[in-house]
């Protein structure tokens, strides 16, 4: 059940960081032997689902804007808050009509788009979001995301890695990518190396990442052990 636990952690550090998370992979592989069976995913993603957060991408206009323009993007913020998604949607949509220079919007409504299983539309509005604001690295953060559920780990790598570079001490694009190596691109002493640092990031500690550590090393070191022939 290793796997499942990871599955669900994806979903609950970035409901911690207020930001979306989808609730369906495309097309990707099982992580190692031991991975779980399509059942376990089921139930996996449905848990993942129950912890999605509902807050917007970005809290904050990247650029000092109008009183009213502030207000129109706050209350959209509030109402994908409330779930009210619909109400959410057009308030962004009309915001990147009236103001297309605007990341905050594009990003937000990217994550409605990712929500809603609208994978190639959600990529479209991030890789627009990530273009308007090339500096912001939880914008990255969540491309990455984006990518990966889209099956792309390559991409999805380099975006977490862009994110990493913007802000060395984002923790979020650090876990991701600890994830990413460990459950996708099955380099387990990478994921060793970014969990650590992840924790070095995370004052209060994170019990469950220690258990992931924990399960890593031990399997590294059971495929390392020397194998001797016993004699009879």
């Amino acid at each position: 059940m290793r796997y499942v636990e990871r599955l669900i952690r994806i979903g609950s550090i970035v409901a911690a960081s207020t930001m979306l998370v989808a609730c369906a992979l495309l097309d990707e592989k099982p992580a190692s032997p031991d991975a779980a069976t399509p059942a376990d995913v089921k139930s996996a993603m449905a848990a993942k689902s129950a912890k999605d957060a509902t807050g917007p991408a970005t809290s904050k206009l990247e650029m000092p804007v109008s009183p009213a323009l502030q207000r129109a993007f706050d209350g959209a913020r509030q109402a994908l808050a409330a779930g009210r998604t619909a109400e959410a949607e057009r308030g962004f949509v009309a915001l990147t009509k009236s103001n297309p220079e605007l990341a905050g919007p594009y990003a937000n409504l990217g994550l409605i788009d990712r929500q809603a299983g609208r994978s190639a539309d959600a990529v479209a509005r991030l890789e627009k979001a990530v273009q308007l604001s090339p500096d912001r690295a939880e914008l990255h953060n969540q491309l990455g995301i984006t990518y990966r559920m889209a099956g792309d780990f390559t991409k999805a790598k380099a975006s977490y890695e862009q994110s990493i570079s913007l802000n060395a001490t984002y923790a979020p694009a650090v876990l991701n990518l600890g994830i990413l190596y460990d459950l996708y691109l099955w380099d387990g002493v990478r994921a060793l190396e970014l969990y650590d640092r992840y924790l070095q990031l995370t004052p209060a500690g994170d019990e469950q990442v220690k258990r992931w550590i924990s399960d890593l090393r031990n399997r590294s070191a059971q495929k390392s052990a020397p194998q001797r022939k016993e004699q009879g």
